[in-house]
């Protein structure tokens, strides 16, 4: 029996814990790598490894990069605008959507209503910077509508009004309580397209 083995039920364990699998997917694709371990599981262990050891998380805006080389971020294009997203796969689906040319800022997560604002560690303080840095005209809020969401991006207006910038969010389109990630390229499409300025409340 598979679960009779300590090593197997802590992978299936692992496995579980990732987006959109429970245990009994878990379990077949620990099945299907025990059954390829030469052609899968070899070559997943030392990407994994490799990753775990020279892929980090740029302290400036949040992206993705190889240990000790230079972030995206702080190469020489120049724009005058910024989207602030919560996540990685949100970047990734604009991106691939090609609706926006400009700067990322990838949060890391979303504050909740009862966070007090402190729990997470959001980079805020470093998006007032590079808006600074930058002399940035615009800052596109891209967070989802999900009371999180909203939540960040009240933080986020407060932290950053001021009387030059332009500020605003995803308007139609975007449905209350849907994730940038899950949304069609057409209804993206809308949302940036049709963006609101921000305004005082």
């Amino acid at each position: 029996m598979v679960n009779d083995i300590p090593e197997i039920e802590e992978l299936i364990k692992q496995f579980s814990k990732l987006p959109g699998l429970g245990p009994k997917s878990a379990k077949r694709i620990i099945l299907k790598l025990i059954n390829n371990k030469e052609n899968m599981v070899k070559p997943l262990a030392k990407s994994l490894a490799q990753v775990y050891k020279n892929v980090v998380r740029c302290i400036n805006c949040g992206n993705l990069k190889i240990t000790e080389k230079t972030c995206i971020c702080e190469q020489t294009t120049q724009f005058d605008k910024i989207c602030v997203v919560e996540n990685l796969a949100d970047m990734w689906v604009i991106q691939s959507a090609n609706i926006f040319k400009g700067y990322y800022h990838i949060l890391g997560g979303t504050l909740n209503s009862n966070d007090n604002y402190e729990q997470k560690n959001l980079l805020i303080d470093s998006l007032v910077n590079r808006i600074k840095k930058n002399s940035l005209k615009e800052v596109i809020i891209a967070t989802s509508a999900t009371i999180e969401g909203q939540t960040t991006a009240h933080y986020i207006e407060d932290a950053i009004k001021n009387d030059k910038l332009k500020i605003t969010k995803l308007a139609q389109g975007l449905p209350v309580g849907g994730e940038i990630e899950q949304l069609d390229d057409g209804t993206l499409f809308s949302a940036f397209k049709n963006r609101v300025p921000v305004t005082g409340e």
